[in-house]
């Protein structure tokens, strides 16, 4: 029975941290400062005459083995309240309809609460395309497991499961879980043991050439370099924690991370064939097309979309994520008709992308 109490309880602090967050990133400002994405220092070349029709351009791509309509992805945000749920199944149904990937949120809360497992369960909205489940690497020093991620792909019913490196989350969280020593062995042992893909993503700090190569050697399957530019999350937590220590050093890791497009840069550098998703403060189809012509394989949006997801009204907020999926497919489809590329594969070879 006490057992049981204190699992009630810990799963009762990971749901409260999930509204907090939610709430936070709605209403606070929460992005890096003094760093960006590095996207914007990269400008695309105009192609004057591309020999092709804008009709006849094709986003068509594939992820884990599902067909997409574009090479573009939901990335993980939230999940473990009911709150939360609503806007996976807001996004799940978007995703559906524009042919998107889509990452959930962190699962421990599911895995500590079952009840709580139906906020990260959108196979219903979403039958077609890819489904990411999502763990925390460090859990692997908690007490999870191979088992832990199985339950996690299985309550998803997902295609694939991402473990998130959150270190200096973590140091700045309330309740957070520092110890980060020898994670690459339990890695390669979760690799080992799942029978679907195991990837890896930072949460938006970046991954560099050199952590990419040690985590394929541990035999992960893909790898978001979730970099630098967007939400940083040492000034999400700022606002949670109470200690006036680590409120205050917040603002000293403000502008921490490596930029987006170094990160993409560096990863696709060190490992060719690896699956590259690009993540990190992206916001229009623009953005996504300089990450794919760096070399990622997808691109991932998060906080941009949360907003419209989290209206009160379902309707209302389906059509306006619709909308702006949308919004964001027509720009990079124009982007490839600015430079002549007909396809996602020949915007990933182009040598159109130079720096401003």
């Amino acid at each position: 029975m006490t057992d049981q109490i204190q699992a009630s309880e810990v799963a009762a602090v990971t749901s409260r941290r999930k509204s907090e967050h939610i709430r936070i990133c709605l209403q606070e400002e929460v992005n890096g400062l003094g760093v960006d994405t590095g996207l914007d220092r990269l400008r695309f070349r105009h192609n004057a005459l591309p020999e092709l029709s804008f009709d006849d351009i094709s986003l068509a791509s594939n992820l884990f083995g599902r067909q997409l309509k574009a090479p573009l992805l939901v990335s993980s945000m939230t999940g473990g309240t009911d709150a939360a749920g609503a806007i996976n199944r807001r996004l799940a149904e978007a995703a559906e309809e524009r042919g998107w990937a889509i990452g959930l949120g962190s699962m421990r809360a599911a895995i500590e609460q079952d009840q709580l497992a139906a906020s990260f369960y959108i196979r219903k909205e979403a039958p077609s395309v890819p489904v990411i489940a999502n763990l925390g690497a460090v859990q692997l020093n908690y007490g999870y497991g191979a088992e832990a991620c199985r339950r996690a792909v299985a309550i998803a019913d997902a295609d694939a499961l991402v473990l998130h490196l959150n270190s200096m989350q973590e140091v700045f969280q309330p309740e957070g879980d520092t110890n980060f020593s020898g994670l690459l062995r339990r890695i390669e042992e979760v690799c080992r043991a799942l029978s679907v893909p195991v990837g890896v993503k930072e949460v938006g700090w970046g991954i560099d050439a050199n952590v990419a190569v040690k985590l394929a050697a541990a035999g992960v399957s893909f790898i978001d370099a979730a970099g630098a530019g967007g939400t940083s999350w040492s000034q999400v937590e700022k606002y949670r924690v109470a200690d006036p220590i680590r409120k205050q050093a917040a603002e000293a890791f403000a502008d921490w991370g490596i930029p987006t497009a170094e990160s993409v840069n560096e990863i696709r550098g060190a490992l060719p064939n690896m699956t590259v998703i690009a993540s990190g403060g992206l916001r229009h189809g623009v953005d996504a097309a300089k990450t794919l012509a760096l070399g990622a394989n997808a691109a991932g949006f998060g906080r941009v979309l949360l907003p419209r997801a989290a209206q009160s009204d379902k309707q209302v907020s389906v059509e306006q994520l619709i909308e702006q999926f949308a919004k964001i497919e027509f720009e990079l489809k124009t982007a490839m008709f600015g430079i002549g590329a007909a396809n996602v594969e020949e915007l990933r070879g182009t040598d159109r992308l130079v720096k401003r």
